[in-house]
């Protein structure tokens, strides 16, 4: 595929809207009892997701990998020693566990509609596992509505890395600049735009940080995220 990295105005339409799914589609808010239930003060859920994603950045930055899973497993150990608390084996698993079932945001279904009315595909592009965006995706009553599922497994490298968001677009068969990244991360956005994909975020839970490639367009919600791609 030939790179794609055209001078930017206004963004075109995508052909393509990929959705991150862990804090984008499906946020961790609700795990914020389980990882109290471990000794750990409600704000740790950030920290730990936040130490997890260094880890995994870290491994990509080395050439190395392991499955999301086992990176948060081994941050959440990190966490709790560093606040003097024991790793309790149900504890930990009935953390990890919930992220199997989070509840997707109110408003993704309707999101995902509006894009599929406009005659786009949607891509789930996760740095989680196939198997467990699939099962997200199916809880949710999303999975009908998505056309392409891309994991990081399938090149066992992390997100923002730039061989991610090539995968995605080798996968959907489209340069990169005919997809547009929906993300609540401003480290996703950074590093789909350095790809050459539109990108749009969400500024649900924080502002943008002024250090990344700033994204295409911002918006309060999926949903208005997914009105703003539409009209362009």
């Amino acid at each position: 595929m030939e790179d794609d990295m055209p001078e930017r105005g206004k963004p075109s339409p995508p052909e393509i809207v990929a959705f991150d799914i862990i804090g984008t589609v499906f946020p961790l808010e609700p795990l914020r009892a389980a990882i109290q239930t471990l000794g750990l003060p409600p704000a740790a859920l950030e920290g730990w997701f936040a130490t997890g994603l260094r880890d995994a950045f870290a491994l990509s930055a080395t050439g190395d990998f392991a499955p999301l899973p086992e990176v948060l497993d081994g941050a959440l150990d990190q966490v709790l020693a560093e606040q003097g608390l024991p790793a309790h084996p149900q504890g930990k698993a009935r953390l990890l566990d919930g992220m199997k079932h989070l509840p997707s945001r109110p408003d993704a279904k309707e999101a995902f509609e509006t894009i599929a009315r406009a005659g786009m595909r949607i891509m789930a592009l996760s740095n989680g596992a196939r198997s467990a965006t699939q099962g997200l995706l199916r809880s949710g009553g999303l999975e009908d509505l998505v056309n392409h599922v891309v994991s990081v497994d399938d090149v066992r490298i992390f997100k923002p890395r730039r061989e991610v968001y090539d995968h995605a677009a080798r996968t959907a068969g489209v340069v990169a600049s005919r997809i547009a990244l929906v993300a609540v991360h401003a480290w996703d956005i950074s590093g789909a735009k350095a790809a050459g994909f539109t990108t749009a975020y969400v500024a649900a839970e924080r502002p943008f940080s002024p250090v990344m490639r700033a994204p295409d367009l911002e918006a309060g919600s999926l949903s208005e995220a997914a009105r703003k791609l539409v009209m362009l």
